[in-house]
């Protein structure tokens, strides 16, 4: 059996908004509301389905995504664009810069509901797809 993620429901403030801040900053489609859910389809298929919740129903999150060098040039460009405060870490310690992890880059930043989005262009262990093994 071949398991694979094919969807998760990201809570916020309004899910229309959130869901057009992902796919406006990486570059994505954001599908038509089904329901209660605003959803944005990523390349390998998995969505993400944003529905609207209370504030307080919110617990912060962290989504990291792979990207390519050309795409991480177009996300750093609009992060810096929509004048997104953005770090090289994951704690916030690190402003207004951006990481080498790994022999690639890495940023960090929050979306409309405070969750904390990464994009690297690299996988954690230093191993592009096709490079060998962890």
């Amino acid at each position: 059996m071949s398991v694979q993620l094919n969807h998760t429901i990201v809570f916020s403030r309004d899910n229309r908004e959130s869901a057009e801040f992902l796919g406006r900053i990486f570059g994505l489609e954001v599908g038509a509301e089904w329901g209660p859910f605003v959803p944005v389809e990523l390349s390998n298929g998995v969505t993400l389905d944003f529905a609207t919740v209370p504030p307080e129903s919110i617990v912060r999150q962290h989504y990291a995504f792979l990207v390519t060098e050309a795409e991480f040039d177009g996300i750093f460009q609009r992060v810096r664009e929509e004048g997104l405060t953005y770090y090289a870490d994951p704690h916030g310690k690190e402003p207004g810069k951006i990481n080498h992890n790994d022999g690639g880059r890495g940023v960090y930043f929050l979306d409309p509901g405070g969750h904390g989005l990464e994009a690297i262009t690299r996988p954690y262990g230093g191993f592009a797809e096709g490079e060998g093994e962890r």
